[in-house]
């Protein structure tokens, strides 16, 4: 039984669709047909969304380890984490059933929904959320316990991310926005149906998902300058098979690099603006079926 909700929005202040279908929701209040749900909407970075960053000193969705909220850093970020966990959680004991964390990303991800757990709860709401939004990605990312994860979602009792792309940092996509508005939604109608017994896994279909592999670095010199980038056939590819041989870099000198793995892969956040000053290129994944 959800008893309590919250629904949060600029996490990262440069990720707008969550933060406007928030603003939204307060001005205009939620869909009548979630009248019996208790749900709290909130935008968690207001510094950096100002400033139209993703972050202003460190990043937020990083903080919310254990050893990170006990810790005492005076990062601007670090402290609003841990004002976050005691306003949702204590995460490990939390007031909050569900925390539901909104993002976007500049990777062609469609509407991605986000799971940190594969157990019975999490298989009927990622085979809810395919059901009735088949264009809808399930991403899980159980390589950790859930408590181990540094999310902002993981000072609920459970937690989720929605993660919508592909967008620019700090502008609007109306496209973007609908998807996001219908997953949030698309979630909470699982909300509606769970607390009134309605929700069995086995009247459910099974859907496919995404496991989280690992992260694909850019190909860097002795000197740590990048020498290729994304190869066009690769870019705008989320989600899609990767298999052996096919091109996946450019050189800066015409040449082409290929997947060199003997096993396909389902690559996503491929050239994620967030991740690029990191060397990230993008992140692997094994299809399954959940």
């Amino acid at each position: 039984m959800f008893n309590s909700i919250a629904l949060v929005g600029g996490t990262h202040g440069n990720e707008t669709s969550g933060i406007q279908l928030i603003r939204n929701w307060q001005q205009f209040g939620l869909p009548a047909r979630f009248d019996e749900l208790n749900v709290s909407l909130s935008i968690a970075n207001e510094a950096a969304l100002a400033a139209n960053v993703r972050f202003v000193e460190e990043d937020l969705n990083r903080q919310f380890t254990l050893a990170g909220l006990a810790n005492e850093s005076r990062a601007k970020e670090a402290v609003l984490a841990k004002s976050l966990n005691q306003q949702l959680g204590p995460k490990g004991n939390s007031k909050t059933d569900f925390v539901i964390d909104i993002h976007n990303t500049t990777s062609e991800m469609g509407a991605t929904l986000i799971i940190l757990e594969v157990d019975e709860f999490h298989t009927q709401l990622a085979r809810y959320v395919k059901h009735h939004m088949p264009e809808a990605n399930i991403l899980v990312e159980d390589e950790k316990p859930y408590l181990d994860h540094g999310y902002l979602c993981t000072t609920g009792k459970k937690g989720v991310m929605i993660e919508v792309g592909g967008q620019p940092q700090g502008m609007l996509r109306e496209d973007v926005y609908l998807l996001t508005q219908t997953m949030a939604e698309v979630i909470l109608d699982f909300c509606m149906a769970y607390n009134n017994g309605s929700i069995s896994t086995d009247n459910l279909p099974q859907c496919e998902a995404f496991r989280l592999g690992e992260n694909v670095g850019f190909p860097l010199d002795e000197n740590g300058q990048r020498t290729a980038m994304i190869h066009h056939a690769l870019q705008d590819s989320d989600f899609k098979p990767l298999m052996p041989g096919m091109p996946v870099f450019r050189t800066f000198d015409g040449k082409d690099i290929t997947w060199n793995s003997d096993k396909e892969t389902y690559p996503h956040f491929i050239n994620e603006a967030a991740y690029f000053k990191l060397d990230v290129a993008f992140a692997t994944a094994q299809r399954i079926i959940l």
